[in-house]
């Protein structure tokens, strides 16, 4: 579990691909802390160390997180946002996340304020279902809060503010309009959701039995 807390930007040394699925090695000043089958959140995807030096670390992408993540897009050179999986002892700053992206949306523009900087983020209306004003989002390993959010088409562009400590010690500065980011929706409102719609199938199902059985014990009904 993290907490969308960047430790640092790391730099992509290099990259192995096989079809669908990558080999990534990052350095980073605290690669030589890892232990080998630790988990650590690289640009918000949650990823296993397979092996380390003291300066750069490496982790597999499987197809399914090729698929479903922009990692795919990383090159030679590229910087990553990290963040090691949080200590049972430690602090919980940020909000509960898991490193497991429900999926990507583009960078829609960004807008100057006093000392925050506006980011819009434009997101399928799959995932923006679970993004709501105030709520937690994670962009590409960043815990932020939304400040607005507004459907376009058959899309939703939702709006953060960025204040000048994230947006100097994270990849933020360097995305450009259409960039292509990682995005993990507040876990809460998935499972919420879930539990809503199995009470609603169980009491459909209820109903339904009812109804059997009740024209069950009235033959003349049929």
């Amino acid at each position: 579990m993290f907490t969308g807390l960047v430790e640092e930007c790391g730099k992509v040394k290099s990259i192995s691909q096989s079809g669908s699925s990558l080999v990534l090695d990052v350095e980073c000043s605290f690669a030589k802390e890892f232990a080998l089958g630790e988990s650590v959140a690289v640009n918000g995807v949650c990823l296993t160390v397979t092996e380390k030096s003291s300066s750069s670390f490496s982790a597999d992408v499987t197809p399914e997180t090729f698929r479903r993540t922009s990692l795919g897009s990383l090159i030679n050179g590229s910087f990553v946002n990290l963040e090691r999986a949080m200590k049972a002892d430690g602090r919980f700053g940020g909000h509960i996340v898991s490193g497991h992206i429900d999926g990507t949306g583009k960078i829609a523009g960004w807008t100057k304020e006093d000392n925050a900087v506006n980011v819009s983020v434009c997101v399928s209306e799959n995932t923006g279902r679970y993004i709501i004003e105030k709520g937690s989002v994670t962009v590409d390993g960043i815990s932020l809060t939304v400040a607005s959010v507004e459907k376009s088409g058959s899309d939703c562009v939702f709006t953060v503010a960025v204040i000048p400590h994230t947006w100097a010690n994270t990849t933020l500065c360097r995305k450009e309009n259409g960039s292509v980011v990682n995005i993990e929706c507040d876990v809460v409102g998935k499972y919420v959701e879930r539990f809503v719609k199995l009470q609603s199938e169980k009491s459909f199902e209820d109903d339904k039995n009812n109804l059997e059985n009740f024209m069950a014990d009235f033959p003349s009904f049929h």
